[in-house]
Order: structure tokens, then sequence, then C-alpha cells
């Protein structure tokens, strides 16, 4: 049977990163982990490290389920025995029967598009039906993981100012809070399985490819960066190497399991951010996007939990756990990435 396709090594944009992000010379024992969400931001850059500490790297595609059984559309638009639904229809992975470990990133992204009805279902069903979907044909396996690990978000904790936040944290108020408990509860289906369960609490991710910081820079560049509204608001950051490097870390770490905040130990305000990122592209950051603009623009709930909403969180479990972050403090990451791109 087809084992789906090998994708350690395959982007040659990350060999430099992957050198960057390895993670000790202790041994590790090889494993065959498969992975969703291996096209997006994090997902490329973790297939290429794991590959190269020698780990066979099966990318598990979106696809849906037709009438004889194989996949409608799947992401690489080639026909696969391999694919999850992120709607929530059947998955095929029979592929995966003894695996070692299941990674799960795969969603859609939350700020490319205004909160209509349509996105708002659509951020929804990707993550919580997705999840279900890919939870319940692991358990169907007669050999399932041992280990699991699921993306979730710091959006669980919602909006709470200057509070500091830790995996033992409640949960929060608004659509993106609702959205991740949903979707962790789906997830913690798989302790039935499972001997470990991960559940990968990212905060914002920041490299100059792509994601905020990749939509800030050419802003920022041409002297029309500012802050948002007051600028106070935190914002709980991760490069991207150092969340390839935790998430490798809550793989390899037996004794991880449960919520894991993935953000740096030093938290930034809006205005903190704005002040460094202008140090480090050499312009001014003289702006300042007012409140009411931003809700014009974006909607009224969408600006209040992205741009708006404040986090403080820390990464408790990881630094209990022995981790060590490459770059803690935002200016220091600022300025490594940007030196980095511009090679």
């Amino acid at each position: 049977m087809n084992s789906g396709p090998l994708i350690a090594g395959r982007r040659n944009v990350w060999s430099s990163l992957a050198a960057v992000i390895g993670i000790g010379t202790h041994e590790r024992h090889e494993m065959r982990i498969g992975l969703t969400g291996s096209h997006g931001l994090i997902g490329s850059a973790l297939a290429v490290a794991l590959g190269q500490q020698g780990h066979e790297v099966l990318s598990i595609p979106r696809g849906k389920s037709t009438a004889k059984g194989g996949p409608d559309l799947v992401e690489d638009r080639a026909s696969s025995p391999l694919f999850f639904d992120p709607d929530g229809g059947p998955s095929s992975l029979d592929a995966l029967e003894g695996i070692d470990a299941v990674i799960h990133l795969a969603g859609e992204p939350i700020g490319d598009h205004r909160w209509d009805a349509r996105v708002r279902s659509s951020i929804y069903s990707s993550r919580v039906y997705g999840t279900r979907s890919l939870i319940a044909a692991l358990a169907a396996l007669k050999s399932p993981p041992a280990t699991v690990l699921v993306a979730s978000a710091s959006g669980i904790y919602g909006d709470r100012g200057s509070e500091e936040l830790t995996e033992e944290s409640t949960q929060g108020a608004g659509f993106l809070a609702k959205v991740v408990t949903d979707w962790e509860a789906e997830s913690r289906t798989g302790e039935g399985f499972a001997n470990r369960l991960v559940l990968l609490r990212t905060g914002v991710v920041l490299d100059a490819s792509g994601g905020l910081l990749g939509r800030l820079l050419p802003l920022f560049r041409l002297g029309l960066g500012g802050r948002l509204a007051s600028g106070e608001q935190y914002m709980s950051w991760i490069t991207l190497a150092d969340e390839v490097r935790a998430i490798q870390y809550c793989l390899e770490n037996p004794a991880i399991s449960g919520p894991v905040n993935l953000v740096a130990p030093n938290p930034v305000t809006n205005r903190e951010f704005t002040k460094d990122l202008a140090v480090a592209v050499g312009r001014p950051a003289v702006f300042a996007v007012p409140r009411t603009a931003l809700e014009l623009v974006l909607g009224k709930e969408m600006a209040r939990e992205l741009a708006l909403v404040s986090q403080r969180i820390v990464p408790n479990v990881l630094q209990s756990a022995g981790f060590t972050f490459g770059t803690p403090t935002l200016d220091v990451a600022l300025a490594e990435l940007l030196a980095r791109s511009s090679h």
C-alpha cells in the first residue's frame, strides 16, 4: 500500500533554518511520523527538521471521501489512499498502521479574510470536525500511534489584559476561545488510545517569510508601521525556529503531556513590538491605527479578538521541562530574523 508522499528534505528553502533549529546532540530514536498541515509555515519547517534528524515524515493531505471510498479532493491534487477530511467526513489512515506518532497542525487560517458567516464556519469546522475525523480514524487502527501532538492556540485564553496566563489558567470568552475549547475537547478523545497527548497552544509565530511579521515588514520598511490603538495590549510571540524546536522537544520528551504554551518567555505589548520592529528595520514608526479604523476594516469581533486582544502568556510547562529558547527576547529575535532574511 502506498504510504503517502514523503516530504522530509523536499523544501530546500528550509534547509538553513533546519540547521539553526537543531535541539541538541543526544541520541534519538528514529520514528515514523504522520503530519497534517505540512504545506503551512510551521509544518514545512517542521517536516524538514524532523527529516534531518532521521525521522520518516509522511504527509497526511486533506481529502474527501467519494462513493468509491477514495479521496475526491486532496491538497496535493494527487490520488492517495492516505488523507483526512477537514470537514469531519471519514478519513483514510490505514497507511499509518503502526506509526510511532502523529502531529496534527492543519486548520484554516484565522486572519486571511474578514469573519463573515462562511469564514467563521470554516475556521470552526476545519479544527473541530477535522480533528474529530482524524482522531476517530487513528483510533480505528489496529496499532494506533502512542504519541499524538495536536495544534491548539493561545486564543483559548481570550482577552485577559495584563493577567499572567499559564497552562493552568481558565479559558476565556469569545469566538476563538470557543473554537479552541471545542478543538481541544475533540483532541482529548485521542487519550483513549494514545499513551501521550500534547496540545500545542501556539502564540504569534514570527518569521520574515510569512505570518504576521511577513505582512508587517513591507509597511515598516516604508516607514508606515505603527501601534494598534493604545498599544498596551500584550502579545505572546515565538520565533518559527523556536516553535519547531519546541514541537520537537514535546515529541521527544515523554514527561510532557496535556496543554503546552508555545510562546517565548517574554511577552511584549503592541507598543513595545512596534518600537522593536521599527528599530530592526531602521525606520520610524510614528503612526497609530485607531480602534475605530480597525473595527471598520476588520469588523468589531475580528478586530477585538485579533488586533486588540491582550494575552500575557508564559511557557511554564516548557521551562519546567528544561527547554531552552534560542531567542527569548523580541529585540534579538527580530534582529536575527531580519538578518537571516537578507541573505
